[in-house]
């Protein structure tokens, strides 16, 4: 996403367009009242000849070039600028100084609204330049005069008017390229999150936009899990966290869950008037002196958004406004995202016993043993199949023979590390994978599986089942297969030869792994 970029000179074409039309409309006017009045009076019969015309040109000629500024290209504008900006300076400061002081109830607003004008059109500095040529050349023409305090007032009262009418109007750009910017944020946000259904692709778009939007030191999105409110994202002062969390209860971020509604606190050095809620410093050690938060919820997700600054007084209304408009995006796409999320990791499992399905296991294994010939590491493969398992559900119904299959893969999972993976290869035979893992350190897991199986008390309807017995074969890739389909098959073969053995077996034994010698 791109940044917002600094606040611009200009106004955008339909904005200042709609902008001048009522400032031109004045300049007209007031142009023609003076080209009416030199010719109805007798007393500027003095003046040089055709001055008023020439005023009504000028005038018309510098306001249409402002206007039909809008329609060019920005390297046009930039390169007469300031040639438009100087003429502007001394027609004005002609202008004020050439007219009788009569004139100057016409001639005063007449400055003050092409100054107003140039604001529009160029920006600060162009505009300030007009206001400093034409005041120079209008101080230059009275320098004659005595030194009254009313005349010293009225040569500085014109430029500081015209600097204020020029300094409401610039700011009156900003505010609006501000609220447009914003405004853009939120719809360039909405528009790359709309397709986006991988919550890993939703929080880095969704940092930009934050960042983009609004200035802070901090910020983070947290999504409600139990007591806790897990930050998902979380910066500050320069550094992202990870895994950090927040209590839900006595937390600022837990009052807004607790309560549903935004919290502004524009300033943290005041005491909190919130019942059971107290400061709490994560990340960088240092304290907030501002701080916001805005409830996320969008069906089953619910969750906080928070910016925060160490300066007080960082953030006002419309910055509360811009969070609650983001955080609004960003629920519903969150959501979409866990949902989608859900959905997918539902597709991948067993719907008994939780683990890989047969497909899902294949690309597991797959993926793992591509990592070990990249990492030259020993890969095994542990297949499992329950012992007599068609006498659970023929003696003591499904419902015994569900029980056991759950109960193993709880063992199974028990007994592996969180980076290893086990599924379910079909009926009462399991899977499991073992990354870099040698032979001899897959039989000791294998050992330790069927012991606890061989302990395992298991109740069906207050009556105890035989504890069950698991048959076991390892093999290792890449040593003793390098392709994954022969490693299948090598650790399948080995599972029957534990079963045709007596079952309750491990195949092979120790033996054959003190003898194999791994890379």
């Amino acid at each position: 996403m791109n940044s917002i970029p600094p606040l611009p000179q200009r106004l955008s074409n339909s904005t200042g367009r709609a902008l001048m039309v009522p400032m031109l409309i004045a300049t007209l006017l007031l142009l023609g009242i003076l080209v009416t009045a030199s010719m109805v009076s007798d007393q500027y019969r003095d003046l040089p000849e055709h001055i008023f015309l020439i005023i009504f040109l000028w005038g018309i000629a510098s306001v249409s070039l402002m206007y039909s500024s809008f329609f060019w290209r920005t390297t046009t504008l930039g390169k007469i600028e300031w040639l438009l900006t100087v003429i502007n300076g001394i027609g004005l400061g002609m202008l004020i100084s050439l007219l009788p002081a009569s004139f100057d109830i016409i001639t005063y607003p007449l400055l003050v609204i092409i100054v107003m004008l140039t604001a529009v059109v160029y920006g600060r500095y162009p505009t300030y330049a007009v206001i400093a040529i034409s005041t120079v050349i209008h101080i230059n023409a009275h320098r004659s005069l005595t030194a009254t305090f009313f005349e010293i007032a009225g040569l500085v009262s014109l430029p500081i008017l015209s600097i204020a009418a020029a300094e409401t109007i610039i700011r009156m750009q900003q505010v609006n390229f501000r609220h447009i910017a914003r405004l853009e944020t939120i719809n360039e946000f909405s528009r790359q999150i709309s397709a986006s259904l991988d919550i890993e692709q939703v929080l880095p778009l969704l940092n930009e936009a934050i960042k983009d939007a609004i200035q802070a030191d901090t910020y983070y999105v947290g999504i409600l899990e139990g007591d806790l409110v897990k930050l998902d994202l979380f910066y500050d002062d320069g550094e992202y966290f990870y895994d950090m969390t927040v209590p839900a209860k006595g937390s600022l971020a837990g009052w807004v869950l607790q309560n549903n509604r935004p919290l502004f606190l524009p300033d943290l050095r005041k005491p909190l008037d919130l019942e059971g809620v107290e400061r709490i410093i994560i990340g960088q050690d240092k304290t907030s002196l501002a701080w916001m938060g805005v409830p996320l919820q969008a069906g089953d997700v619910l969750g906080v958004m928070a910016i925060a600054s160490y300066r007080p007084n960082a953030f006002d209304r419309s910055d509360m406004e811009m969070l609650e408009n983001l955080a609004q995006q960003a629920a519903l796409v969150l959501h979409n995202a866990i949902h989608h999320k859900s959905v997918e990791e539902q597709s991948r499992l067993d719907s008994l016993t939780g683990v890989y399905n047969h497909g899902y296991f294949l690309k597991a294994l797959e993926g793992d043993a591509r990592q070990a010939l990249a990492d030259a590491a020993p890969l095994s493969l542990i297949m499992l199949d329950v012992d007599f398992f068609k006498q659970y559900n023929d003696n003591y119904g499904h419902l015994a023979g569900d029980e056991v299959l759950i109960q193993l893969t709880r063992t199974i999972r028990s007994h592996i590390k969180s980076s290893d993976a086990v599924g379910r290869w079909g009926g009462e035979e399991f899977a499991i994978c073992l990354p870099n893992t040698p032979g001899d350190l897959a039989r000791q897991v294998a050992l330790r599986i069927r012991e606890t199986m061989r302990n395992m008390q298991i109740r069906i309807q207050d009556k105890t089942v035989p504890s069950p017995t698991v048959s076991q074969g390892i093999a290792v890739f890449p040593i003793e297969a390098d392709e994954i389909i022969r490693l299948i098959d090598l650790a399948d073969k080995r599972l029957y030869t534990a079963k045709s053995r007596g079952r309750d077996q491990i195949e092979p034994d120790d033996s054959h792994w003190s003898v194999l010698k791994y890379c």
